[in-house]
């Protein structure tokens, strides 16, 4: 089973992946996870270009073929094959994050990213996906307790997340019933173990856990 993790920035979605993983683990399962951009040597080379503060003045376009070259590799080299074994792969984000991220608040178009992604991924789509919603202001008020901005993309302004979360919304409401049906919406306000114990019933369904 492939299930990925998708939210704005900070919106808790790192900490939930690690959280499942370990509950799968617990449940007997083979759990691979993962992050995008990274996973691979060239993967991760390529996640320090992109979330580098100093990438200053980088092209959206180029933005999205980066991330989109860090997937391809990812896919590539470690995700089918991790399928194909009969591992659970995790990933935290994935092609729905450039659909967000570059087709709806970089203005590339949703349509012009989704012919991207399929060839990125070679086909592969996730089996589950869980969105993790704030909203920007939660996200704004994370961003105040931290202190500090950790890369360049939580350098973005208020306006520019929000534009990422419409793209989610959008996914999730769209005229695509394979999409809606796979891709889950938790309320990210809610603490860490509610948000946890929602995300198990889901994956616990999925999978007849008992």
């Amino acid at each position: 089973m492939f299930i990925t993790f998708e939210g704005i920035d900070l919106s808790g979605k790192s900490t939930q992946c690690q959280l499942l993983g370990q509950y799968l683990i617990n449940k007997g399962f083979d759990v691979l996870l993962l992050r995008e951009p990274g996973g691979t040597k060239i993967s991760e080379k390529i996640r320090n270009l992109l979330l580098d503060k100093n990438s200053i003045g980088m092209l959206a376009l180029t933005e999205f073929f980066l991330y989109s070259a860090s997937r391809a590799q990812l896919v590539q080299e470690v995700i089918k094959p991790a399928l194909a074994s009969g591992k659970i792969v995790i990933c935290d984000r994935f092609d729905d994050s450039s659909t967000a991220y570059q087709g709806v608040a970089r203005g590339l178009g949703m349509n012009n990213v989704r012919t991207i992604n399929k060839i990125a991924t070679g086909g592969l789509t996730p089996d589950l996906t869980i969105f993790i919603d704030i909203t920007v202001q939660e996200l704004l008020r994370r961003l105040k307790v931290a202190g500090k901005l950790t890369d360049r993309m939580e350098s973005e302004g208020a306006k520019f997340f929000e534009a990422v979360r419409q793209g989610y919304l959008q996914l999730a409401t769209a005229d695509d019933e394979a999409v809606r049906k796979r891709l889950k919406i938790i309320n990210g306000a809610d603490d860490i173990s509610t948000i946890a114990r929602r995300i198990q019933q889901i994956i616990g369904q999925e999978l007849k856990i008992n």
